[in-house]
């Protein structure tokens, strides 16, 4: 458990970045020594972590659900979080799917050169290629989401 821990803490640390010290102090009704008791790595906080309901609220006002994608991770389940907010829905289908599918596989590609020229992929490095790669799941959610309708 002590590796899972340390991940779970890991990724509350993070939605608590994300969503900023004082707001996620607003949110949860908790002080800033609580939250950060939450996702200290000190031996003496090692059995605490967030309760649900904050995760829960932390979540709602963050940029990605950080907590709720490692829970599933660490469980071999994978989510699809869609964090496109376009003003109109995309018209087309399946071309129009292929097209984006081509334009984020070579953004995907140009950033995994740009990636490993140096011969090492940094943390900001894997972070961008995490993003693209994201994005690239989604492109091919959305194609089997009109293969279906055009099938059925």
């Amino acid at each position: 458990m002590a590796g899972m821990g340390s991940y779970l803490k890991k990724h509350t640390e993070a939605l608590v970045k994300d969503v900023g010290i004082e707001p996620a102090c607003e949110l949860t009704g908790k002080s800033k020594a609580t939250l950060g008791r939450y996702y200290s790595d000190n031996p003496e906080h090692a059995d605490r972590f967030m309760p649900i309901d904050a995760v829960v609220a932390l979540e709602k006002a963050a940029k990605y659900p950080h907590v709720t994608a490692a829970l599933a991770e660490m469980q071999g389940i994978s989510l699809s979080y869609d964090d496109r907010r376009p003003n109109a829905e995309r018209k087309g289908g399946v071309n129009s799917d292929v097209i984006a599918l081509s334009q984020r596989f070579a953004m995907l590609m140009s950033e995994y050169q740009q990636s490993i020229e140096d011969g090492v992929i940094t943390v900001n490095e894997a972070k961008r290629l995490l993003k693209e790669t994201t994005g690239l799941q989604q492109v091919l959610i959305d194609m089997k989401l009109h293969l279906e309708e055009e099938s059925g």
